[in-house]
């Protein structure tokens, strides 16, 4: 049993504490039963066993690592979204990411990403002793790090979705920052009513092609008694669903096979239909090949719903 601490890493010194020789640490390292976190730190693998997000977990564990060590840094950008647990479209988990509290001195290396940057004292929070930036700096900053609607609109539907303001998140798209035109344009089409980065993606392909915003999460009383609740409706009359494989996950009842958890989502479709509703699914390949926009217009020209 390797000894922890209260983040779940294991740390060389407590180790050796402990009797465990740095050759029986390095063979753990070598035959994988010990992930290296940071230099002295590691994670035990075990712990990955069941997990759905490892490779998420991993890079978590390797950003508080880096906190915990000499100087304690902030964590920022994807680093901060990863322990705040804000969800992120295609993140960065190759590097761990902190902000300097500087306005000079930023760096690129290969394991770390030095943002410089000033940091208010309310910028900055303590989260079980890691220092990272606060959930509203995090998404801000991560909508001001690129001029990519889906990645910005994605952070900043996941920082609603748990629980922050437009008003505690706009004011840091102040006019000496990069981007900000950019970044309020992004926020004022975020909706903590969207559900997932696939959901937010989906979204924003819909807003850069300038088709009706949808209505999110909208919901629908079956003739069976049920009610559906669906990721996107449009003038109650098409209603579309975003499928990624967490939404089957989620929906899986206890003892069940996916195939059930298909027929089951089929039968709710036939339903919405029955409603006079026209239903379109979609997944992930579908957004990184393009073809959702074309799909709707597909739909939308049959019902008359003008774009």
């Amino acid at each position: 049993m390797w000894p922890t601490d209260r983040h779940g890493l294991v740390h060389r010194d407590d180790a050796l504490q402990n009797g465990i020789s740095d050759r029986r640490i390095a063979a753990a390292v070598r035959t994988g039963e010990l992930i290296v976190a940071v230099r002295g730190t590691y994670l035990p693998a075990a712990v990955l066993v069941g997990r759905d997000d490892s490779e998420a977990h991993v890079y978590r564990q390797r950003c508080i690592a880096a906190a915990l060590g000499p100087g304690r840094p902030v964590l920022s950008h994807d680093s901060a979204a990863a322990v705040h647990g804000i969800d992120l479209l295609y993140p960065d988990r190759s590097r761990v990411h902190v902000t300097n509290g500087r306005l000079s001195g930023g760096s690129r290396r290969p394991r770390r990403v030095i943002h410089n940057g000033l940091l208010a004292d309310d910028d900055v929070v303590e989260l079980d002793g890691v220092r990272v930036t606060s959930a509203a700096r995090t998404v801000a900053d991560i909508a001001l790090s690129t001029t990519r609607l889906p990645q910005a609109l994605t952070a900043l539907d996941s920082g609603l979705r748990a629980g922050l303001l437009v008003h505690e998140i706009e004011p840091r798209f102040h006019t000496g920052r990069r981007n900000c035109g950019f970044a309020r344009h992004a926020l004022s089409f975020a909706d903590g009513d969207s559900a997932s980065p696939g959901e937010s993606w989906s979204r924003a392909q819909m807003i850069e092609a300038r088709l009706p915003l949808p209505r999110l999460q909208v919901e629908y009383r079956l003739a069976s008694g049920r009610r559906a609740f669906c990721d996107f409706g449009v003038d109650d009359r098409f209603v579309g669903e975003f499928d990624g494989l967490i939404k089957y996950r989620r929906d899986m009842r206890g003892g069940e096979e996916p195939e059930e958890v298909v027929i089951r989502e089929k039968l709710r479709e036939d339903e919405l239909r029955d409603l006079g509703l026209d239903v379109a699914r979609w997944i992930w390949d579908d957004l990184r090949a393009r073809r959702l926009v074309p799909r709707l217009e597909r739909h939308y020209d049959k019902l008359g719903i003008r774009y």
